[in-house]
């Protein structure tokens, strides 16, 4: 068995979250909701126990581990009842710079992102007219001697606010000038330190979570031309290598938060007494814990599953597609179901439900939509016509 899934290794790791997350409780979660506040002494601890650099190489200072480690990570964290959305871009990122990035990037960046001193959080691919037709951005980069100028907008870029670089996607060449139109895209790592102020303009998005999400926008930008990652107008393949592990990972923390919200269920149904008995006897209230279970059991089996192969080096976009919409479906059913066991009490802000019930709604939506995955399965898996 590889090293990257050994039971123990996982088992180990897990217990360390949980211990970890202990000094978070859901009060720490309560009141950054309440303020819509970045969890800064939550995200230095995760550092701090090298949890962030899980899958940096050893020789850059990680953990050198692999996706199953980081989505076994992420999905503790939601089962402890917080938010990995400040770890979880740090992770999934982290594969286009590992496999596409320069030496000088890898040795320049990895250590001080393994250790904490930088944050790579910022991920920027969508734009307002674009949406999730992502061959169809407008930023564009062109090339001056021996720098890019970076002219556009990015919507959605979460955590720009709190991040030291950004994986940035931009034009290169036209889109009427390329044979496909999935070329001429070039992906860049910003170092938004510089950049601030020098042609970046960051604007905050008020949402109805605390996912400290943004709008970028790029005014003559200038940066340095060895911010390209790889070959310049091959960036759409690069971003796409990532685009299984971010749907592998957040598929993972929805499994966390479905964990978390049927054992509140439980609990709750166990203890409350209504008609001199458990409202847990009651079929009616029982039965939707037990469907919610099942759900999540059967997502488990195929994220997971997602991630060996990943790990592995197999193709998995079936089951990272697969397992990011049953494990969404299922902590979304979770949380519908935990609020409705609970009644009144699950408006309470003290109970935290209402916390998890907005934030699990949100993955039916991002990093992709429902209906883009059964698209997908239908024309990659089932052969059917393309769609769109």
């Amino acid at each position: 068995m590889s090293a990257l899934a050994d039971p123990e290794l996982i088992k180990a790791l897990r217990q360390t979250v949980r211990a970890l997350c202990r000094d978070f409780p859901p009060a720490y979660w309560r009141g950054l909701d309440r303020e819509k506040a970045y969890p800064t002494a939550f995200v230095a601890a995760m550092t701090q126990a090298g949890l962030l650099g899980v899958l940096i190489p050893e020789d850059y200072g990680g953990a050198g581990l692999g996706l199953t480690a980081a989505a076994a990570i992420l999905e503790e964290v939601h089962a402890s009842g917080g938010n990995a959305a400040a770890l979880h871009a740090q992770m999934y990122t982290m594969g286009t710079v590992l496999r596409h990035g320069s030496r000088a990037q890898k040795e320049t960046w990895l250590p001080r992102i393994a250790d904490g001193s930088i944050r790579l959080q910022a991920f920027g691919v969508t734009e307002p007219t674009a949406g999730t037709d992502t061959t169809s951005i407008s930023t564009f980069a062109r090339r001056d001697g021996d720098t890019y100028v970076i002219n556009g907008q990015k919507v959605w870029t979460s955590r720009a606010e709190h991040s030291d670089l950004m994986v940035l996607l931009a034009r290169t060449t036209p889109k009427d000038q390329v044979a496909r139109k999935a070329d001429g895209l070039s992906v860049f790592l910003v170092d938004m330190r510089a950049a601030k102020g020098n042609g970046l303009t960051i604007k905050p998005i008020a949402t109805m979570l605390n996912h400290a999400t943004t709008e970028v926008f790029f005014d003559n930008l200038v940066i340095p031309a060895d911010s390209l990652i790889g070959e310049e107008g091959k960036g759409f393949r690069y971003i796409l290598d990532g685009m299984n592990a971010e749907r592998i990972l957040i598929g993972a923390e929805c499994l966390g938060d479905a964990a978390w919200l049927i054992g509140k269920a439980r609990d709750y149904a166990n203890s409350r007494v209504v008609f001199g008995r458990p409202i847990g006897q009651n079929q009616g209230v029982q039965f939707p814990i037990a469907r919610a279970y099942a759900q999540a059991h059967a997502a488990r089996l195929t994220i997971y599953d997602a991630a060996a192969r990943y790990d592995a080096g197999q193709p998995c976009g079936e089951q990272a597609n697969i397992g990011k919409m049953l494990a969404s479906e299922a902590s979304w059913a979770a949380a519908d179901m935990c609020l409705q066991t609970h009644g009144g009490f699950g408006f309470a802000e003290e109970y935290d439900i209402e916390r998890k019930f907005r934030e699990t709604r949100l993955y039916q939506v991002a990093p992709i939509s429902t209906n883009l995955i059964l698209a997908y399965v239908a024309e990659h898996v089932l052969g059917l016509p393309r769609s769109y």
